[in-house]
This record gives structure tokens, sequence and C-alpha cells, in this order.
């Protein structure tokens, strides 16, 4: 089956569901994600349990299936190889509805695994930036995916350097920003960030994730007047990321009930990130195809 372009169908008003957290996934199927790589690492040693991840989140109800490459910078292969292993998966599986792969971009910070990622730290300058991102964007774009998924981002300078760099490709992509307490991580304001994607003809959506299910729904509603762009949000379980125990600590609150007021607020592409599995993707799942038209 082939699936139509998913901004045609972000602009034909429907919900498309989003995966859940890969690297959760492929730790519950027995494996050691505790390199700095991260997911990136099976790419290389263990393709098929990549695979296997993906089409566990397929068949739970997602559509559209985001690679293994958020750590995979400076692997030109393993980030041409993440695209394909989300193909595999989605060939494999049978069902109704269109599904797409988003070839994920990551945060500099995913590159130093050092958790500055939640931080937006770097003290680099929108250059610089562009210049360590370059070669990740195009390896991806010839890896020929659906769209790019620009995710996890914590700072309104990786924000510009980002949209810089895609901009004038003619490839779809998504811009999501990880947040805490209604401003990106880095302490900035939401808004100027979704105002620079609303200019940008290749993003087709803008919104949140990795951030705490209690905040998203402000930050869908924020993201949604600014740009009057699609919202994607796909937020973690709610714990909070230990990154010198490299592990997630705290009580999960991801609950697949709320995606009914994200999509009241404005989205349009819903899913779950770190510690949210294919149980609760079903879940959301479940909810986005009892109230609305997919």
């Amino acid at each position: 089956m082939t699936s139509p372009s998913l901004r045609s169908v972000l602009d034909a008003g429907q919900v498309v569901v989003l995966d859940g957290g890969l690297a959760t996934q492929l730790e519950s199927q027995g494996h050691d994600l505790s390199s700095a790589r991260w997911s990136a690492r099976l790419v290389v040693d263990d393709p098929d349990a990549v695979v296997a991840a993906h089409r566990a989140y397929f068949e739970a109800g997602a559509q559209v299936a985001i690679t293994a490459s958020y750590q995979a910078a400076g692997m030109p292969e393993a980030l041409r190889t993440s695209v394909r292993l989300a193909e595999r998966a989605r060939s494999s599986v049978d069902g109704g509805l269109p599904l797409w792969v988003a070839a994920s971009v990551g945060p500099y910070g995913a590159l130093l695994a050092d958790g500055s990622e939640y931080r937006g730290d770097y003290g680099l300058s929108v250059a610089e930036l562009r210049v360590r991102h370059r070669p990740t964007i195009q390896t991806l774009l010839e890896a020929e995916p659906d769209l790019l998924a620009l995710e996890t981002i914590p700072c309104l300078v990786e924000v510009e350097a980002l949209l810089a760099e895609v901009e004038g490709t003619g490839v779809d992509c998504w811009l999501s920003l990880t947040c805490a307490d209604g401003r990106t991580r880095a302490g900035e304001p939401v808004a100027e960030a979704y105002a620079m994607a609303r200019d940008v003809a290749e993003v087709v959506a803008v919104g949140v994730n990795c951030t705490r299910p209690a905040e998203v729904g402000g930050l869908v509603r924020r993201a949604a007047q600014v740009s009057g762009l699609p919202v994607v949000v796909y937020p973690n379980a709610g714990e909070e990321w230990d990154a010198a125990g490299r592990t997630w600590v705290g009580a999960g609150t991801f609950s697949a009930a709320d995606v009914q007021d994200w999509i009241s607020a404005g989205a349009q592409l819903v899913g779950g990130c770190c510690r949210v599995g294919p149980d609760q993707i079903r879940a959301l799942a479940d909810v986005v195809h009892t109230t609305t038209d997919v």
C-alpha cells in the first residue's frame, strides 16, 4: 500500500498516531542500551531487533515509525540503515491505515550523551550547530524517508540552525521541542521557536516531545496559536532522566485519555516518547480511533 504524503493527511484534518519510545521497547526485548550510542548501537549490532521494535509499535496501532537515528550522528551507514529498518518493519505489517517513516534528527546534546539535550547549554552559535547537523541531515535525506523528525530540541539557537538546514530541501519535517515549566529547556519562550518554524515551507507540524504529560496541553495550545500549523505531541511517561546514572527516575503519569485534550487543543500527530511502550500506544490509538475520523 502506497501511503499519501503525511502533509496531505494533516491538511485534511486527520489525526495520526505516532509510535512510542524505541529504546523503551528495545529494553523490553532484553537489550542493554547503557552505551553512549543508546538504540543507535543496535542498528549496527542487531538490526533485526530494531525491526522488531518498530513492528511492535505498528502492530499496536502506530502509523509513524521514528527511526533509530537519534544518536547516530557521525555514523553515516547507521543513519541510512535506520531508515531501511523502519521501512522493513512497515512492509512486514498488514494494516488498513497508511504508514510513514520519519527519520529522527536528534539534538546536538544526544551526541554528547551528557544530558545537555535537557539543558540546551551547548555554548555554540547557529553557524556552529549548522555545521554539526548538516552531515546527519544530508545523509538521512539521501535515504529518502517520508519526512524528518527534528525532535527533542532544547534551545532557540538549535531551532534556528535546524530550520536553516532543512529550508529549501523540499523534504517535509516536523519540529518538536523538549520543554520544562512552559519554556524551552534553556528557559526561553516557546513562541519564538514556533514563530520561526511558521515561515519554513518544509515544516508540516510543530510541537513538543520528551516533556512531562502534565505540561503538554498548554504547550500544544501555544504551538497552534503561534504557528497556525498542525501540532505534534509525544510526551515521555513523566519520569525524569538522570544523566549521570543513565536511567529514568520517578513515577510515570502518561495516560492515553489525555489525547482527547491534545486533539482539542490542535494536535494531529500524537504518540509517546521515553518510557511509553506499545501497550500505551495501543490504548492511545483506541482513543483516537473512537473519537476522530482516521
